[in-house]
């Protein structure tokens, strides 16, 4: 397995960077939320056996464009950026909040020979509390404010329904440092799933390239409805469920590579 650091140029001259690892059919791998291109390294080295894949940092994370201008549009260029320098032809999967920016990149027509996400987090039935529409001004208000700590809070609670308890004994822990750095970008991902976390489902229809919609066996009952949703909105669609996984699959990456190998390939 050979890992190579590169970059490529968006519509808009803003950089992105990349880890190339492996040989094969490209794929790119596009994390969420808290992620960067090292969170999926694990799923890119699992993978690399089949696939050449393209573990990238997501606008304004890591090596790619801190303070480069931030739109919607602009990440579904710079994901088509790294499909056109894969060669013009690659398959993606997204995690979460980049499974939504996967799934926006397919809806308007950026070519790609397949698709499959995990967990995109539409709020569809009364399992949680749908997130505030103004959930994204006050997370931005935050970090305007330097309060880097409050808006991954904020978040986690309101944007994924994390319990406040658990949040807190999350604030205690180290790792918590990683939250508090990446807070600049939550914006970026409550963008991306709009306001209240909706099912753009008119829009989602529009998807014809084959996808591939999965959830976790563990994960919570509103991502696995929100899951279920999805692959019902895009025709042929299939619906796969990893048992024993929950939205932390990213942590157990070999829990992916028998679906993404079958149908990826």
């Amino acid at each position: 397995m050979t890992t190579s650091f590169e970059t490529v140029t968006s519509a808009d001259g803003t950089p992105i960077a990349f880890d190339r690892t492996g040989e094969g059919t490209p794929v790119i791998l596009v994390g969420g939320a808290f992620n960067d291109r090292t969170t999926v390294a694990g799923l890119a080295a699992t993978l690399s056996p089949d696939f050449t894949a393209f573990a990238y940092d997501r606008r304004g994370r890591g090596d790619s464009g801190a303070g480069a201008v931030y739109s919607v549009e602009r990440e579904v260029e710079d994901l088509a950026a790294l499909i056109d320098h894969a060669g013009g032809s690659a398959a993606v999967f997204g995690h979460s909040s980049g499974a939504v920016l996967a799934l926006e990149a397919a809806a308007r027509g950026v070519v790609m020979t397949s698709l499959a996400v995990y967990e995109p987090p539409f709020v569809v039935d009364d399992s949680r509390t749908r997130p505030a529409a103004d959930l994204f001004d006050r997370v931005r208000a935050l970090i305007a404010d330097g309060d880097r700590d409050g808006a991954a809070e904020l978040f986690l609670v309101e944007g994924t329904g994390t319990p406040a308890e658990v949040v807190k004994g999350m604030r205690e822990d180290a790792f918590w440092a990683w939250f508090a750095g990446l807070a600049h970008t939550l914006p970026y991902d409550l963008a991306l799933c709009g306001p209240g976390n909706v099912l753009p489902d008119g829009k989602l229809a529009k998807i014809s390239v084959p996808t591939l919609v999965m959830d976790g066996g563990q994960s919570d009952a509103w991502m696995r409805a929100g899951a279920r949703a999805v692959a019902d909105t895009i025709l042929g669609a299939r619906y796969v469920t990893v048992e024993g996984q929950d939205h932390g699959v990213l942590h157990q990456p070999d829990a992916l590579r028998g679906p993404l190998t079958e149908f990826l390939r």
